[in-house]
């Protein structure tokens, strides 16, 4: 049986192998995207062989599956992204532990990371996400909706918006998923000259292990991969 630190190893070069190529194709940097490695599918002992492979970057859906993974021994030094959903009464405690949350979808949400990001003298970074598929099963703004939010936003000066999320639809293929990520970069271009002082939207995290190749072929600079980087680990 291989050694799941070989696996993981191997897994996360050919990941990056493959980021590397579908930026190269579309004339990008492939330094210019960061891998978040997912690790929801996993215990902490097995995303420390993440952080063995170099993928310091990692990524959890729950916020509670955060705060157990972030004080696991195993696990210190890695920077947490909180790239699921995130209730208002779950911001004061994961605040503290997270470099980047993806997944802001309301203003009330906003509202709530400011009020206990100034008790805690934070300055979060974080994203809206979009429902660019439409799907009613998704979460996430309308462009809309994020244009009414937009003036707003000086409002909550501790939040620091640093761009937006999505996902693609489920159904359709790299075509609509090109679709989807287009849409999103479309809507941060057309944002960025309305955006009030104070509100960057440079980032762009948007594809999967199904599909971050269509999502750096249309501008991602955040890509959110899980299940690659555990294929062939014994179950």
């Amino acid at each position: 049986m291989r050694d799941p630190r070989q696996i993981i190893a191997d897994n996360v070069a050919r990941v990056n192998d493959q980021i590397a190529a579908a930026a190269t194709k579309v004339g990008r940097q492939p330094s210019d995207i960061k891998l978040v490695a997912v690790s929801k599918y996993v215990d902490a002992a097995t995303a420390g062989l993440l952080l063995n492979a170099g993928c310091q970057d990692l990524g959890e859906s729950r916020p509670q599956e955060l705060w157990a993974k972030a004080a696991a021994a195993e696990l210190a030094g890695a920077s947490w992204h909180l790239v699921g959903r995130l209730q208002r009464n779950k911001v004061r405690r994961t605040l503290p532990m997270v470099k980047l949350i993806h997944s802001v979808d309301s203003e009330r949400l906003i509202a709530e990371i400011d009020e206990q990001a100034e008790t805690l003298e934070l300055q979060p970074r974080v994203l809206l996400e979009v429902n660019c598929s439409g799907e009613s099963a998704k979460q996430g703004l309308t462009a809309e909706d994020i244009r009414r939010l937009l003036p707003v936003l000086p409002q909550y000066p501790r939040v620091r918006v640093a761009g937006l999320m999505t996902m693609a639809a489920l159904e359709g293929g790299a075509e609509t998923a090109h679709k989807n990520f287009a849409a999103l970069r479309e809507l941060r271009d057309s944002l960025n000259r309305e955006a009030p002082p104070g509100v960057e939207l440079s980032e762009l995290s948007m594809g999967m292990s199904g599909d971050f190749e269509a999502a750096i072929a249309e501008g991602a600079t955040i890509v959110r991969i899980g299940s690659m980087l555990f294929e062939g680990l014994p179950r």
